[in-house]
């Protein structure tokens, strides 16, 4: 006997969308369901019907095969049905999932799922990153519905056998010479159905939630460090345990210091006569304090400076990064009059006795241009 094409079988036109078969197929299943016409094998033909259409136009993949080969895409040696087409990553895995279970094994049923997990950007600053702080963060996730303590079925209402998959949570179907198990898409895996979807979370087991967490940021975290919150992201289906809250911490630029690692960094100017003569200078850290470095008479432009244990924490540990200072000379842009007085007569002085890195400089260009 010739099948049934599948939209007529649900109702649906070719062009139907995903949501309206869904809609179609659940109408169908709840009137025609065994369990509420139990001996009735009429019903019972038709519901098993009405599953194979689902299953074939449920799936891109299955519904693009029949819209081209009709019901001969899902027979071996159906003409133009490439066999390995339907193969995805879960294909294999339920395969092999298959072959075991042939052997004294059993097909395992889904459970339960873990909720999923859930990311939140955290900005700091330096000082914060520094110190360690407290933030309290607001996120929206998914609870257990309170109503149906996460079963999605209504008070007094039990879940129903998937007929489907005969309550295994699998399904068999033939691609080419090979038979393939795969996810029962009826049941989710699950085994059963709601007959009775609960009013306060339409089925789902979860509703939206706003919830907020104090969290203790330590110190010496940086970019990218992620802090891990177990059980505070969405709730597991099914009695599933919950998902994790997962923190991003990310560190506000700083407008003094430089940051690799544990490590400081900054520039320090200074005038071209404190390079030449020498000078003491007062330089931030970043706890807020105060140091002192000594800038040593002639001290040359980039000259870097350490101090010792003044960078940022190590995560989680009792040691300090340093602070590297670079000296960087300022060169007056304008002079007054006596500046320049006083700085030709210096370099007059320094004509009649030349600076030996400089001098050295020229001569070797000097013979560079004669071998030129």
């Amino acid at each position: 006997m010739a099948k049934r094409d599948c939209y007529d079988v649900l109702g649906v036109p070719k062009g139907a969308s995903k949501d309206d078969i869904k809609k179609a197929y659940r109408k169908l299943a709840l009137k025609y369901h065994p369990d509420k016409n139990k001996g009735d094998k009429t019903s019972e033909e038709k519901f098993k019907e009405a599953s194979e259409a689902y299953h074939i136009l449920s799936d891109d993949k299955r519904k693009a095969n029949y819209d081209q080969f009709g019901h001969a895409a899902f027979e071996g040696g159906g003409g133009g049905f490439q066999g390995f087409g339907g193969f995805d990553s879960s294909s294999f895995s339920d395969i092999f999932e298959d072959f075991f279970s042939d052997f004294g094994g059993t097909t395992s049923r889904r459970t339960s799922n873990r909720g999923n997990d859930l990311r939140y950007d955290v900005s700091i600053t330096l000082e914060d990153a520094y110190t360690g702080t407290a933030k309290n963060v607001r996120y929206t996730t998914y609870k257990a519905c309170s109503s149906c303590s996460g079963s999605g079925s209504a008070k007094g209402s039990k879940p129903i056998r998937c007929e489907y998959c005969s309550g295994r949570g699998k399904v068999r179907t033939n691609q080419g010479f090979f038979t393939v198990q795969q996810t029962c898409p009826q049941c989710s895996g699950y085994g059963e159905m709601i007959a009775t979807p609960c009013n306060k979370c339409n089925g789902n087991g979860k509703i939206q939630s706003s919830e907020n967490v104090d969290v203790k940021i330590p110190k010496g975290v940086d970019d990218g460090t992620r802090i891990r919150l177990s059980g505070k992201g969405e709730a597991g289906t099914k009695g599933g345990n919950n998902g994790d809250l997962y923190l991003f911490i990310s560190i506000e630029n700083h407008n003094i210091f430089k940051r690799s690692d544990e490590n400081l960094y900054y520039e320090l100017p200074i005038t071209f006569s404190d390079a030449a003569l020498g000078t003491s200078v007062e330089v931030p850290s970043i706890d807020g304090g105060k140091s002192k470095i000594k800038i040593p008479a002639g001290t040359q432009y980039g000259k870097q400076f350490r101090l010792k244990g003044k960078g940022m924490p190590v995560l989680r540990r009792s040691l300090f990064g340093d602070l590297y200072i670079r000296v960087v000379t300022q060169v007056p842009s304008s002079l007054s009059k006596r500046q320049k007085e006083i700085l030709e007569e210096f370099n007059q002085i320094e004509a009649n006795k030349p600076d030996p890195v400089i001098k050295s400089f020229f001569e070797k260009a000097k013979k560079f241009w004669k071998k030129s």
